[in-house]
């Protein structure tokens, strides 16, 4: 019999059991499953909100010993604060990025462990690296920037924010501001040009040097080809153009405690070379510019000689004469022409001009020579057309001279990097000089056409002639200026219009504030009343108000004569303030010549050189400082008896020259009296 198993006392029905089983396990299935959609919503919306809300805007890419660089990742901009972030020296917006449909991350430095390096790599854009460099005995820190595309059509460009920043250098242009916030010039390449050709590009006298007055400067790279664009009040832009080499941009951003500071420490990368003064004596005399429409050498002794008299009978003192090119030409019988490659002057008798001798004069010449020269043509039938800036009509063919203008006639322009065209064009500005007994040489045309053909090659074009007026002498004046404050030269500013717009009268302290900062103090300033119309100036108000200026200025220079007018008040005026000029204002350049050579200070200072901290200095445009201890506050608005002048520098004290009234550094002077004949005038007066 099979054996019986005891049954359960308190059995429980199979079936209740198993159908519970599965109603529990249903329950806690849909438990779980909204509990991990829950969970996947939670951490999504929390990965969003990290990513937008809560991850921060900014991450530290670098730290020097006060300042760092961060990452702004929103606007996709490198700022530059204080460790403490509470000073903002500068914001660069990088639009090298700008392109990118993705969203920038929290940038890794792929340097690794270098702290004073960061390297990093935009997909398919660009390799950015920056290295940090700090001098702790000027308490300077400057961050080296290089942007390297990687493919050809990459448009290298970073912005710099005008924000609460007033900004100064870069290039002199037709209406000069100080600061230059208000300028307002296409994206082009960055040298030196003529305004007169080109009215909306960049001067003469230019540098690759921006300072701010949060205590930043920014320097690009003086070799590698550059453009750069501005937009009124809100940023400019430097620019490395899309192309199949590829060029980098590379600048350096400084920051220092303030904008003086940083100035002169930059000031030994802009210029490292020991300068040397031009020959001061430039300085004494005042420049009567010659205006003989004539046809002869002739004729122009002639006028030399009645303008000489003139001179004389006015009492207006010793001065030099200063002949444009056309009257430099026509005196000098002096021919130079090509032989085999060679050079040679020519054996006629020349004549001796002793009305002319006996005079200081001032000869003109251009590296341009008329197409239809003698040079020009021997060159090009003896195959020495290398003399002449030229372009290649094939790969292996024979340089054609390129073709331009200057002052109506179709010209060629002397090859300055050919060493032998240099040696003749020295030997035929110092064979002038020494017929015509010249005081003092000015060459021109620097900065003129032809286009050439590589970009930056105008700004080298520049410093060869200013090699050349070196070995002619100290006592030359050059019209363009870069990279060349260091050599002992005068520059000649560029010519205004006879008005009081800021392309006239209002653009001289502008001018000489730009000229100063870019390391030029010694420089000959345009005519009284302008000279870029050739006209003779008839606003005796404007003549008087020019001249004021000019008295403070290196040298006055006069384009139209005072006795035009017929008054005697003019010839007074002019006599009084030729007098002042070389009484008060000569002693202080040659004072403070010193102190440029030695530590690049300017003779002539912006109103915050005093007071480097005070942010009222930052924008005063018709102010300016000689050394530390003069402040000159001219008149610039037509039929103005008065103006506001601000006396900078708490704990300082200023005196009128013209009464003995002093004040306190740090005074505004609303609706101050300065009458017609007078210029506010303020010496610094000792503790």
């Amino acid at each position: 019999m099979p054996h019986a198993r005891n049954r359960n006392p308190s059995p429980i029905p199979e079936v209740t059991w198993d159908t519970g089983l599965k109603e529990m396990n249903e329950t806690w299935k849909g438990a779980i499953a909204c509990l991990g959609v829950a969970i996947f919503f939670v951490m999504t919306i929390g990965i969003i909100y990290w990513q937008v809300v809560d991850q921060p805007n900014k991450n530290w890419i670098l730290r020097g010993g006060f300042s760092g660089l961060i990452w702004e990742r929103r606007t996709h901009s490198l700022v530059v604060q204080t460790l403490a972030e509470d000073k903002t020296f500068v914001e660069i917006d990088v639009g090298n990025v700008e392109t990118s449909d993705t969203e920038i991350p929290f940038v890794r430095n792929l340097c690794w462990l270098n702290k004073t390096e960061f390297c990093y790599t935009w997909d398919s854009i660009a390799d950015v690296k920056i290295a940090l460099e700090s001098d702790d005995a000027s308490e300077t820190e400057c961050y080296n920037i290089t942007w390297t595309a990687l493919h050809c059509q990459v448009d290298l460009k970073d912005c710099f924010s005008m924000g609460n920043v007033s900004w100064y250098g870069g290039a002199s242009v037709q209406a000069q501001n100080w600061p230059i916030n208000a300028a307002n010039t296409s994206m082009q390449p960055f040298t030196v040009g003529d305004l007169r050709e080109n009215p909306g590009g960049y001067g003469p006298v230019l540098e690759r040097y921006f300072l701010g007055s949060s205590g930043v400067a920014v320097l690009a790279d003086p070799e590698l080809p550059l453009q750069v664009g501005f937009e009124s009040r809100t940023q400019f832009c430097l620019r490395a153009a899309p192309g199949m080499d590829r060029r980098p941009l590379r600048y350096s951003v400084c920051v220092g405690r303030d904008l003086k500071a940083v100035h002169q420490e930059v000031g030994r990368r802009l210029h490292p070379r020991q300068r040397g003064a031009p020959n001061l004596s430039i300085l004494r005399l005042p420049f009567w510019k010659l205006l003989a429409k004539v046809d002869s050498g002739a004729k122009v002794e002639r006028e030399i000689r009645t303008f000489s008299n003139r001179l004389r009978r006015h009492q207006l003192g010793e001065g030099v004469i200063s002949l444009n090119e056309h009257s430099s030409s026509l005196l000098s019988d002096t021919d130079h022409e090509f032989v085999s490659g060679r050079r040679r002057t020519s054996k006629r008798q020349t004549r001796t001009l002793p009305m002319v001798r006996l005079l200081n004069i001032s000869v003109t010449l251009s590296p341009y020579l008329s197409v239809d020269s003698r040079p020009v043509q021997t060159s090009l039938q003896d195959g020495t057309e290398g003399y002449w800036l030229s372009a290649l009509t094939a790969p292996h063919g024979h340089p054609v001279p390129l073709l331009t203008q200057w002052k109506g006639k179709f010209c060629v322009k002397l090859n300055l990097s050919n060493p032998a065209a240099g040696n003749w064009f020295q030997d035929r500005v110092e064979g002038l000089q020494s017929q015509l007994d010249a005081e003092f040489v000015i060459l021109e045309g620097g900065a003129g056409a032809p286009r050439l053909p590589s970009n930056g090659a105008t700004d080298q074009y520049i410093r060869l002639l200013a090699a050349l007026a070196t070995k002619v002498g100290d006592s030359t004046v050059v019209t363009a200026g870069t990279r060349s404050s260091d050599v002992p030269l005068f520059i000649g500013m560029t010519p205004l219009r006879g008005d009081w717009s800021s392309s006239g009268l209002k653009g001289i302290i502008p001018s000489v504030l730009h000229y100063s900062l870019l390391g030029y103090s010694f420089f000959l300033p345009d005519a009284v009343g302008g000279s870029l119309s050739r006209d003779l100036v008839t606003d005796e108000e404007l003549f008087i108000r020019w001249l004021e200026i000019s008295s403070f200025l290196p040298v006055l220079t006069f384009h139209t004569p005072p006795w035009v007018c017929g008054e005697d008040r003019l010839l007074n005026l002019t006599r009084f303030y030729i007098s002042k000029h070389q009484d008060f204002v000569v002693p202080l350049i040659v004072k403070y010549a010193s102190e440029w050579q030695r530590d690049r200070s300017p003779v002539y200072r912006p109103l915050w050189w005093i007071s480097p901290d005070d942010p009222y200095t930052y924008t005063i445009d018709d102010q300016f400082l000689i050394g530390d201890e003069v402040l000159v506050a001219p008149v610039t608005e037509r039929g103005a008896l008065q103006r506001d002048i601000y006396l900078p520098g708490n704990g300082l004290q200023w005196q009128d020259t013209s009464n003995a009234r002093v004040f306190d550094g740090g005074t505004f002077l609303e609706n101050y009296p300065v009458g017609l004949e007078d210029v506010a005038v303020f010496t610094r007066r000792s503790s």
